[in-house]
């Protein structure tokens, strides 16, 4: 932590990266209204990888927006953008004015309870600006998110609550893995939006 840093979201990383954590950016009821929102009119499809030569199909489910019909690739697949919903608009509008940070297109997740988590890894695909802003938006579930620094293996970890904007960027992903561990305690659906830019 940065014990000289005066902004009201210090960098959350000890080192050698950086994150911000806005806390919720919307009351309880706005968050909820945009839960409901995704959920129903998503197009949610389960997210698949080729690990080891062999195609998995994960019970978590995936969606990708943009203003392009963007290729993304990771984990061995390719996705070709959808475009933007009425909300998807609205949500990279408020964190935009947030954080002064413009994006392109948003990855979604849906984890329908704590059984379903994401392993350690670092979004650094090539189709991605290098070292740009990740904003991620967390609806439903509150969970824990874990850092984990690639070489001194310190970790640093922040519960994301409702509503809430957490943002990676500079080094961030050349130098630390990130994951949402899975959890016996949570019962319920979480959405998570990472907000992102392709590049052109």
């Amino acid at each position: 932590m940065d014990l000289f840093n005066t902004s009201t979201n210090p960098n959350i990383l000890p080192f050698d990266g950086e994150v911000n954590y806005y806390g919720p950016v919307m009351n309880i009821e706005k968050a909820q209204y945009y839960f409901n929102q995704l959920l129903q009119h998503i197009e949610w499809v389960n997210d698949k990888a080729i690990i080891f030569g062999k195609l998995i199909i994960t019970k978590r489910k995936v969606a990708w927006y943009g203003d392009k019909p963007f290729n993304y690739t990771y984990s061995k697949t390719t996705k070709s953008a959808l475009p933007w919903t009425k909300e998807l608009l609205e949500l990279k509008n408020i964190i935009e004015h947030k954080t002064g940070e413009t994006f392109n297109s948003c990855l979604l997740n849906l984890y329908h309870n704590g059984d379903e988590g994401m392993a350690w890894h670092s979004d650094g695909e090539k189709d991605l600006k290098k070292n740009g802003a990740i904003g991620s938006l967390s609806f439903g579930a509150e969970r824990k998110f874990s850092f984990k620094h690639k070489e001194s293996k310190q970790t640093v970890s922040v519960y994301l609550e409702k509503g809430s904007l957490l943002v990676m960027k500079g080094k961030t992903q050349t130098n630390w893995l990130h994951r949402l561990p899975p959890t016996k305690k949570v019962k319920i659906p979480r959405i998570n939006l990472t907000f992102r830019t392709i590049n052109i």
